[in-house]
């Protein structure tokens, strides 16, 4: 005991000078755990601070080179369980099987991140550390044992998924931690230098933490892959694991040359072999056998990385769009090329064909011609070639493996595959982890169906490279080396393999990130004479890979281009020359519209429920482009076809059908919009005779976006800075939801200024509407005040009906929005002049409701009710709802005999829909039960029930609102339904008597908007 004795006198020592910090008692305890353990085979280190600053623990215990355990200090006199440490603790405890936490006198024991024991062998009294001796025996066996852990085998999935994502967790932070570090020494550089090139081949705005996230990633993923190929169960490090990787993977391997060897950062080493650690422990390839077997699963690479990923960090599946394409797709898709290839370019063996061509590529060890040009020179490849740009995980290259093999007969398939297989097999990637687990499971695939590598196993031509760009040259380090490799074998592909099918399923992102010269030009040839004001949609990145995709098969003369994407580009208006473009250089087109957009709350025909195949928002489509050798100068036929109703449902439906056996609808399209979805045109000529909106108006705009809504919109104006006060502005948010913004241009995202100008302080009237029509319920809202984006819509525009002129202008007296040759039209077609009342005139002599009759000329505000009217129509809503789909409404010139009646209606409309129409104050609806009104429930179909077409709405357990009519609660404006939007905005609040009284006010009048729509549809 006397060493334990001496260990608490040193460090009292230390203490009771007032100068001792943390590190001051690092030395004691090594010494006395060295002391206590006297094992020379196991080594306490008290790791230098270079590598403890970085998010290692202060302590590392090994045996013979393996870590068995660690240790993190903390300083005398603060509580362990300080708040301070939780998230360092808590990283660690998730990630180190075998850890001590310690301020020196009490001792914390973890193993897998359960607490086991605590043991206090010294405390503080009269300023001084005094030793408790009763525990010191407690002690020295708990020490000994830590030292002494024998590694459990690993048998579940989800614990070494677990396992997996605490470690890589911890190596991200480290790694981010050490490239931001200030230490500049040599030793320190290759983290930050591979950073940089990185950042230069592949993405240029990664940022330390995403660089360190997909480092630590594919770290993991390649110990897996090695542990995968392992053979000697007793042993595996990290040095050992650069072996194990298969030749097929020369990226992988060069990376582990760098973990394994002695370049490699110091600082992220003891985490690397920690990893090694785990998986000593593991037979991954029975692990994976028996989660293949227990869940049913024919892919279970994916969904265990789907697993480590829900632990590693569930939110990055989503962002980066790691979304498992299902089987059904990717099948069905594979199937089609094979069926077109056999079809249609009279290729037998379909995706099987050995055929080879003749090329011409640069020959670049025979220098140049007497004209500059390089000299070629003749190569045999095989012409079916097949890229997936998108590789990801490399689920369409796996599934085409697999069909082929189906099918196969005849001959050696070892030799099959080296000859005529993975030398037709192309990916591109751009996540190193992705590309990882490509690479593991085409090689482990190919290894089932019974295929033996040759001795000189041919690598995968899976690269990472990013499709969208060029090649770049790269020079520096090794993993600067092995990186320019990838990208000198991408940049053959890219320039001369003849790729004939490109497939697979292109990443979505709406704010791209892929700007670079040469994609832009590309996609250039989709934005030709849009004369639109937003055009950022064709920067999606799933546009940009349809273009790519188009490239090679155009470069190619021939080819199928067969992708599962994002179906936006299929009806949108922007996407109109693209769809021209597509249109020109295919001769087939096969549109299977999977639909499942909850954006827009899409439903079947019958009504019935209708899902997306995959976990997202935005409907897909499965999009088949065929381009023959001899392209006709026509534009290509269009088949399309629609599948509704639940995920199931469509799964089995495109494992039951084929190109051939679905009823394929041949469109008619017509100029300028090329649209790939069946469009009911008959009464297009009547409806061109309208005037456009936009014709009508002079200017408009789209709505503000704050960038920030939840610091730059308020409930109420004393939620601001008093700084603000001449810049606040009533916001009109939601339908009947007003809020609070500052009206700034330097502080909003988008101030629409030149627009919002004329609302902000003014006296004028909106007409708010979106560009393409959802066609539920009404879509278009009046309104006084500056307005959201998202007013209605995702994209709500706004029109104001009076321009006020500038400061520096001669008068301060605005002019109606509008261009007078349509006025004129306007003038004709009701034999009436137009005014020019001023809005205050106009309020003042009608009273602001009501239109008196007969009037000798009109003035802007009878236009804009009659406009309004006509826009509520339910009868003009469906018999011009592609129209009204397509673009801005136009609306049919008035006629003398109904012109004042729908004035009069639509006057009604907009005073109900300001909420100035005191006949809204009438109680419609009530409250049942006692209590305060906290809106403590989701709002959900649990929390109302209907009856006698009405609804009663459970706030909380106590209170509920009855006697909703069931047309308010139901009623659309745009995408939201008010009754229910109003109120779910407002979960976790309590409403007032002033809050009750507005809602009461929202019913009445959606009540009374729906009666009047009735009576337009009479005068109309």
């Amino acid at each position: 005991m006397q060493k334990l004795h001496n260990y608490i006198e040193n460090i009292n020592r230390l203490f009771v000078t007032g100068n001792a910090r943390e590190h001051s008692y690092r030395g004691d305890l090594q010494d006395l755990l060295n002391k206590i353990i006297d094992d020379k085979d196991i080594v306490v280190t008290n790791e230098p601070a270079r590598i403890v600053n970085v998010g290692a623990p202060d302590y590392s215990i090994t045996k013979k080179d393996i870590p068995i355990g660690y240790i993190e200090a903390k300083d005398i006199n603060k509580p362990l369980n300080s708040k301070d440490y939780t998230e360092q603790f808590d990283r660690y405890k998730n990630a180190l099987n075998n850890l001590i936490i310690t301020d020196y006198m009490d001792f914390w024991f973890y193993k897998s991140g359960e607490l086991t024991n605590k043991i206090k062998i010294a405390k503080i009294e009269d300023n001084k550390i005094v030793a408790l001796e009763e525990n010191f025996l407690l002690f020295i066996n708990n020490i000994k044992s830590f030292t002494t852990q024998i590694s459990q085998t690993i048998t579940s999935p989800s614990k070494l998924a677990k396992m997996m994502a605490g470690k890589a967790r911890l190596l991200q932070n480290v790694i981010e931690r050490a490239i931001i570090s200030e230490d500049e020494s040599d030793a320190n550089n290759s983290l930050r230098e591979q950073l940089e090139v990185f950042k230069a081949t592949l993405i240029h705005d990664i940022t330390p933490e995403s660089f360190a996230d997909i480092y630590a990633q594919t770290i993991a993923y390649g110990m897996f892959a090695a542990r995968l190929h392992d053979e000697t169960m007793n042993t595996f490090t990290r040095q050992e694991a650069v072996f194990l990787i298969p030749k097929s993977n020369p990226f992988l391997r060069g990376l582990f040359n760098y973990v394994s060897g002695a370049e490699c950062d110091d600082r992220i080493i003891w985490i690397i072999d920690s990893l090694a650690e785990i998986f000593l422990a593991t037979d991954v390839k029975k692990l994976l056998d028996g989660f293949s077997q227990k869940n049913g699963m024919n892919d279970p690479i994916i969904h265990f990385y789907e697993t480590f990923l829900s632990e590693y960090n569930p939110a990055l599946r989503k962002s980066r769009g790691v979304w498992y394409t299902p089987q059904a797709v990717v099948n069905f898709i594979v199937r089609a090329c094979d069926e077109v290839l056999k079809d249609e370019f009279a290729l037998s063996d379909g995706l099987s064909d050995e055929t080879k061509i003749k090329i011409k590529v640069d020959d670049i060890n025979s220098g140049y011609t007497k004209s500059g040009q390089k000299i070629k020179k003749e190569l045999e490849v095989h012409k079916v070639q097949i890229l997936d740009p998108a590789t990801g995980t490399g689920t369409f290259l796996a599934e085409t493996i697999k069909f082929i093999k189906k099918d196969f007969w005849g001959g050696s398939w070892s030799s099959y595959v080296e000859e005529h297989l993975i030398p037709r097999l192309n990916g591109f990637e751009l996540l190193m982890a992705s590309y990882a687990m490509a690479h593991l499971k085409l090689d482990l695939l190919l290894l089932e169906t019974g295929y033996k590598p040759s001795k000189e196993q041919k690598r995968f031509n899976i690269f990472l490279t990013n499709s969208l760009e060029e090649h770049h040259e790269q020079s520096g380090n090794l993993f600067a080396s092995y990186l320019a490799n990838e990208s000198k074998e991408a940049d053959r592909v890219k320039k001369d393999v003849p790729v004939m099918v490109v497939m697979g399923n292109p990443p979505y992102a709406v704010s791209s990130s892929n700007k670079n010269d040469w994609i832009q030009n590309l996609i250039a040839d989709y934005k030709k004479d849009l004369n639109e004001k937003n055009i950022q949609p064709l920067s999606d990145d799933y546009i940009k890979f349809i273009r790519y995709g188009q490239h090679y098969i155009e470069k190619n003369g021939e080819g199928i281009l067969a992708y599962i994407s994002n179906n936006s580009f299929i009806d949108g208006i922007i996407h109109r020359q693209m769809r021209k473009s597509l249109l020109e250089c295919f001769d087939k087109i096969y549109i299977l519209d999977l639909h499942g957009n909850a954006k827009k709350k899409e439903v079947s025909p019958d009504g019935s429920k209708d899902e997306n195949v995959f976990d997202i928002m935005q409907g897909v489509s499965i999009n088949i482009f065929i381009k023959k050798k001899q392209k006709s100068k026509k534009l290509a036929d269009v088949y399309h076809y629609d599948l509704y109703g639940k995920r199931d449902f469509k799964y089995s439906f495109l494992d039951d059908n084929s190109l051939k056996t679905i009823k394929w609808e041949k469109l008619d399209y017509s100029e300028p919009n090329y649209f790939f979805v069946k469009k009911d045109f008959d009464d297009l000529k009547n409806y061109e005779k309208f005037f456009d909106l936009r014709e009508l108006y002079l200017e408009n705009s789209i709505g503000i976006v704050t960038g920030n809504d939840e610091e730059l919109v308020k409930y109420d104006i004393c939620e601001f800075d008093e700084k603000y006060k001449n810049v606040i502005s009533k916001f009109y948010y939601r339908p009947f939801d007003y809020k609070y913004t500052i009206f700034d241009n330097s502080i909003l995202q988008r101030a629409r200024y030149k627009i919002m100008k004329h609302y902000f302080n003014k006296d004028n009237f909106s007409l708010n509407i979106p560009r393409q029509s959802k066609l539920k319920g009404s879509e278009a809202l009046v309104d006084k005040e500056i307005m959201c984006k998202h007013l209605i819509t995702g994209e709500t525009y706004t029109f104001p009906l009076y321009l006020y002129p500038d400061e520096n202008s001669l008068t301060n007296e605005p002019v109606p929005n509008f261009k007078m040759d349509i006025i004129k039209d306007i003038e004709k077609s009701l034999n009436l002049n137009f005014g020019n009342w001023t809005l205050v005139q106009s309020l003042e002599k009608i009273g602001g409701n009501e239109v008196l009759l007969p009037k000798k000329e009109f003035q802007a505000l009878d236009l804009f009710d009659y406009i309004y009217a006509v826009l509520h129509s339910p009868s003009y809503r469906e018999k011009y709802k592609e129209f009204l789909k397509i673009d801005f409404p136009r609306v049919p010139y008035p006629k003398p005999e109904t012109f004042w009646q729908l004035v009069s209606l639509g006057g009604k409309l907009r005073s109900l829909h300001l909420l100035e129409d005191t006949s809204l104050d009438e109680r419609i609806i009530d409250i049942k039960g006692e209590g305060e009104l906290l809106i403590k429930n989701s709002l959900n179909k649990k929390d109302f029930s209907i009856e006698d077409e009405k609804v009663e709405l459970r706030l909380n357990d106590e209170v509920s609102v009855v006697n909703i009519p069931l047309v308010a609660w139901e009623f659309y404006i745009g995408g939201y339904q008010p009754a229910q939007k109003w109120l779910k905005d407002r979960v976790g609040r309590v409403l007032n008597r002033a809050d009750m009284k507005h809602y009461n006010r929202i019913i009445n009048a959606l009540c009374k908007t729906d009666l009047i729509m009735k009576k337009i549809d009479e005068v109309l």
